[in-house]
């Protein structure tokens, strides 16, 4: 053991095989080392923050009382899974933490036993544990199962048809819901922890099962006031269980997520029972043990290299503006003048750029939580009724609302404009927060307007259209980062729908770029014409309706036309081809036509630089398109040139 180590008692432990070893007075030190090690390593990489802090003692405690990996424990939201990384075998690697080839910001069944189900979106855990519970009675085994589930993703749908159904199975699953930020518990203290002690374990959990074997033979009206009595007592000394018991959870809590001493009596107290589901109600605070976090408003959800000493965030060399910043800054500007627009998004403010809008129009502004289903339909209400809804969602989780933009939008042909941030690959999040999908599974929705942003001027533009796209859903999508430096238009002018523009007039090679892999075909075009190849390039601004007129001319008048996109096969490149196709253009060999598109793969997380890269999207891999199609050797030609 280093005599100098700040973290002399973690540094013993390797998995939680060796924090099980520790006395139980010891398990306070290991915490508090633990936050200590969460904030040095996070203060280097980066990532998420406020949460993990927020569940340190909760972390330590569960893998202290519960025999994981063998007892299952799923982590909702996986951006509170960093301590549980550090004590589950991973501590040498948590600075590489969202790097390329280094750990994932989420929790990942390919990464550690310790992790048996993957989330990065939220509201997931408890269908996912109710199936390994299942699992494990059809396989007659005895483990555990717990699900921790943050407070934001109680606000998803998803959460609540779990648990009914968990609730009607009577299956044993332990639900721990952290609280943290909803405020549904009241202040907790020695009494809701004396009664959750009380109420978790066995002498009164048998006492009410006998009660309630007798009640069954009590007449109907005495048995039923019997029940009411007990309900009544519970839900008067402990508020807030109510819902989770009409659900079918037993309740215990709330109780203080801080307080080892209430909480390892308690999860051993659940982890000893032998019926469920049992929900424990465990109130933390975000951010906790660091100041700067604790006295942040979003309790530092999440942060760049910062200075541990002040909490000082590392500022980037001011740029470009961020494509979300000059989205949200546009739709104010719309906004001021149409008092129709009003602005949604599912939880994510700050991400989405609508945090911009809330500031100037707080009365138009909903954030609806975690719950895209119901944000895409909220928005085509609104547009039923005459308004101009923006639904802001990033396009990995508008996913989660297909179903509603099918159904509620498109076959009633409602004007509901779709904001998608993060289109295509956005680093260090990795494949989870992909915007990868977005034109294929759009594309195909009749009545869609599908438009992408080549620039940040081009956006401004864009939202302006979406503006004046009233008969029609549209979708407008964009990534995340910076944009390209280039001069802003002082106001949008809406864009005539289904036309593309011209960028660089060639001869024989034809780049048709939707989104913002244009700045690449400028850069391989350059390259092109050193190697004597004359390059055209446009940006085709829509992929439905498709500038059809362009796509012929290009084609036409070219020896090979090659589709660029930030998106997996189906998407703008299909739609071309299908065109092409049904025009003939392609039966004479007049012109080679490529589509490039993301690989069929789940790229692992790195800079979207190097992502682009591996992925054959960036200026290199569009040359070697070229040489591809022609029928030559990239690194020969090269050679020849020099």
């Amino acid at each position: 053991m280093n005599a100098y180590s700040k973290t002399p008692l973690l540094d013993t432990i390797r998995t939680p095989d060796d924090l099980r070893k520790l006395k139980i007075e010891q398990v306070r030190q290991v915490a508090d080392e633990l936050r200590q090690e969460t904030i040095d390593a996070v203060s280097v990489t980066g990532g998420h923050f406020g949460a993990g802090l927020g569940v340190v003692e909760l972390t330590t405690a569960i893998h202290y009382v519960f025999d994981t990996p063998r007892d299952r424990l799923i982590w909702d939201v996986g951006h509170q899974a960093y301590p549980h990384k550090i004590l589950t075998g991973r501590r040498d690697r948590i600075r590489t933490l969202r790097t390329g080839g280094g750990l994932s910001g989420f929790t990942k069944r390919s990464e550690s036993d310790y992790d048996p189900f993957g989330a990065a979106h939220s509201s997931t855990s408890i269908s996912a544990g109710l199936g390994m519970a299942v699992a494990r009675d059809l396989s007659g085994g005895k483990n555990n199962v717990i699900a921790v589930i943050g407070d934001g993703a109680m606000s998803a749908g998803m959460a609540y048809e779990a648990m009914n159904n968990a609730g009607a199975m009577n299956s044993r699953l332990i639900v721990i819901l952290n609280d943290n930020d909803m405020s549904i518990a009241p202040p907790v203290g020695a009494m809701s922890a004396y009664l959750s002690r009380l109420y978790s374990g066995k002498t009164y959990r048998t006492l009410r099962d006998a009660a309630k074997q007798i009640n069954k033979r009590l007449p109907k009206i005495i048995a039923n006031r019997a029940n009411r009595v007990e309900e009544y007592s519970r839900g008067f000394m402990m508020d807030g269980g109510t819902l989770f018991e009409e659900l079918g959870f037993y309740y215990v809590g709330p109780i203080d997520g801080h307080n080892l001493d209430h909480l390892l009596p308690v999860l051993k107290n659940v982890r000893d029972m032998e019926t469920g589901p049992i929900l424990v109600h465990v109130v933390t605070q975000k951010g906790k043990g660091y100041g700067p976090a604790e006295a942040s408003a979003d309790k530092y959800h999440a942060v760049v290299k910062f200075d541990v000493a002040t909490g000082t965030q590392a500022k980037a060399k001011p740029n470009a503006p961020a494509y979300q910043n000059v989205f949200g800054q546009s739709l104010v500007k719309e906004a001021e003048k149409d008092d129709k627009i009003v602005a949604i998004t599912a939880a994510m403010p700050s991400g989405t750029g609508v945090d911009i809008f809330n500031k100037a129009f707080p009365d138009r502004t909903f954030d609806v939580g975690i719950a895209e289903q119901h944000a895409v339909t909220f928005a085509a209400g609104l547009a039923s009724e005459g308004y101009k809804p923006f639904c802001a969602i990033y396009s990995t989780f508008l996913q989660r609302g297909y179903d509603q933009i099918v159904h509620d939008v498109a076959i009633q042909n409602l004007p509901v404009r779709f904001a998608i941030d993060r289109a295509g690959l956005v680093g260090a999040d990795g494949a989870t927060h992909a915007g990868s999908f977005d034109n294929a599974y759009l594309g195909c929705l009749p009545n869609m307007v599908i438009m992408a942003a080549a620039d940040e001027a081009e956006l401004v533009h864009m939202v302006a259209t979406q503006v004046a796209i009233d008969d029609r859903p549209s979708s407008l999508r964009y990534p995340r980062g910076e944009g390209r430096g280039i001069e802003m238009p002082e106001v949008g002018i809406p864009l005539e729908v289904g036309k593309g523009r011209m960028i660089r007039q060639g001869s024989k090679i034809a780049l048709l770029s939707f989104g913002t892999r244009l700045a690449e075909c400028e850069k391989a075009a350059d390259e092109l014409a050193a190697h004597g190849l004359s390059t055209t390039i446009a940006d085709a601004r829509f992929m439905k309706p498709l500038d059809t007129e362009l796509v012929l001319k290009l084609a036409r008048d070219h020896e090979i036309l090659i589709t660029i996109e930030e998106g997996s096969v189906g998407g703008f490149g299909s739609h071309v081809a299908q065109y092409l196709t049904d025009q003939g253009v392609l039966d004479t060999g007049m012109v080679k036509f490529r589509s490039m598109v993301l690989p069929d793969v789940f790229q692992d997380h790195d800079t979207p630089a190097a992502m682009y890269g591996r992925a054959g999207l960036d200026a290199k891999g569009i040359v070697a398109k070229v040489f591809e199609a022609l029928g030559k050797d990239v690194k020969a030609e090269t050679v020849k040139l020099a």
